[in-house]
């Protein structure tokens, strides 16, 4: 699939599932399938805006997740900031800008500002926007956007649907047209719960760190054959 492909969806989220399954297949501790995980994600950015994906948004880490055991919160902590540190510079050299979705002020000081620091430092690039979904969760993000209107005065006359979608985390990026979640599982896991109710899904088997290039392609090729109605009736 190219960049000049008809059908390529403009905005594609990925739930980044069977790292721990991955690990344990090898007889690796969990960490080891989530760095591996973290190293696959620039091959798949990559891919992506090569196929002429605009907006691509990466489930890394639920507010729910903060309940996991301590070592592994902290070593998905590292392993975020390792990413941030070695793969910002060649993100911004290849055109992409870097945003974060969720909630920066739960993370420690250092992590936050480096990844201030990386969205300060690509936000002109326009080529693909990377976005990171960090202590990230559908449900909190909308009632996070209630209590923004609420704040702002709004009346309840006021206030439609427009109105919710410009104070999310995602105000000014488009809803995703697809969603993919690795691994085969199919749960939508509290993801872009607002954004994502005409979202075409699709739940490959392939397991997160083995999602290359060509599995993404396949994806696409099957995305490219739906008839999305949003629904209305089909045009065909």
């Amino acid at each position: 699939m190219t960049e000049n492909s008809s059908r390529v969806p403009v905005h594609v989220g990925i739930i980044m599932d069977g790292n721990g399954r991955w690990a344990t297949q090898r007889g690796l501790p969990r960490l080891a399938g989530h760095r591996a995980g973290t190293k696959n994600l620039r091959l798949v950015i990559r891919a992506a805006a090569k196929a002429g994906i605009k907006h691509l948004t990466f489930y890394a880490f639920s507010t729910e997740n903060w309940s996991r055991p301590e070592d592994e919160v902290g070593g998905l902590m590292g392993l975020l900031g390792e990413f941030i540190e070695t793969e910002t510079p060649e993100l911004h050299k290849e055109g992409a800008r870097l945003l974060h979705i969720g909630h920066l002020e739960h993370l420690e000081p250092k992590l936050r500002q480096k990844i201030e620091n990386a969205i300060e430092l690509t936000k002109n690039n326009t080529r693909i926007d990377v976005i990171l979904a960090f202590s990230y969760g559908g449900r909190d993000e909308i009632v996070n956007a209630v209590k923004k209107i609420v704040a702002a005065g709004t009346s309840a006359e006021e206030i439609d649907q427009q109105t919710l979608s410009e104070n999310m985390f995602t105000a000014g990026i488009p809803d995703p047209d697809l969603i993919i979640r690795t691994s085969g599982e199919q749960r939508t896991s509290n993801f872009l719960t607002w954004q994502s109710v005409y979202s075409e899904w699709a739940f490959p088997e392939v397991l997160w760190p083995d999602f290359d290039e060509a599995a993404l392609n396949q994806v696409l090729e099957d995305y490219a054959k739906r008839d999305r109605r949003f629904g209305g009736l089909s045009k065909k």
